[in-house]
């Protein structure tokens, strides 16, 4: 990697972008993450209009808020004397709403390079899991038998998700991209007072 890549001097990436990047080089997911593409077939107006077209950005990251936030506020409610059947409650909401989420993001993933590929698989999978340990959870909770656990970690899956979520949007760059027609807008607001400096400093 050139480390003045875009004209700025770049530090050494930390230790958990060296974690994320393992995701993104990991050669032997390619031939499922191909495949997975290939079933998906991102081609149709409907694929398109699920990737957000008609808004101008991905729908997918607004929509993963729901569950995320649902199952975060359920861990928050465990601690709470007397919170353990709204904890159930908001379990349950997220997992409602996880399906949306999913379909979403299975539609972006249809437009991304092979790289970008690599880490929604991981991405995918780590979220598939955490709506599995909640749905444990939640059974749990109904049978009496607690369901904290399960909670706990789908909460680390879903953090897992998350990160490489994160990596894929501001790191590699996946579902960016301008609608705006660029001659409405002037050099000096594509690059900045400084064309030399960061855009991304950390």
């Amino acid at each position: 990697m050139d480390p003045r890549r875009d004209g700025h001097a770049r530090s050494k990436p930390a230790w958990a972008h060296r974690a994320l990047r393992k995701a993104e080089d990991a050669a032997v997911l390619d031939g499922p993450a191909t495949r997975l593409e290939r079933v998906l077939n991102g081609e149709s107006g409907v694929t398109r209009q699920l990737r957000g077209h008609s808004l101008g950005h991905p729908l997918h990251p607004i929509a993963v808020t729901v569950p995320i936030g649902a199952w975060l506020c359920s861990a928050a409610f465990d601690l709470l004397p007397g919170g353990g059947d709204t904890a159930r409650r908001l379990v349950a909401a997220g997992l409602v709403t996880a399906p949306a989420a999913m379909v979403l993001g299975l539609a972006d993933y249809t437009g991304l390079d092979r790289r970008q590929r690599r880490v929604g698989l991981v991405h995918a999978a780590a979220n598939a899991t955490a709506t599995a340990l909640f749905g444990a959870s939640y059974l749990a909770r109904r049978a009496g038998r607690g369901g904290r656990l399960f909670g706990m970690l789908g909460l680390a899956a879903a953090g897992l998700g998350g990160a490489l979520g994160g990596h894929l949007a501001y790191a590699q760059g996946a579902g960016v991209f301008r609608w705006q027609s660029l001659d409405e807008v002037t050099p000096a607001e594509l690059a900045g007072d400084d064309p030399a400096a960061p855009r991304n400093p950390a």
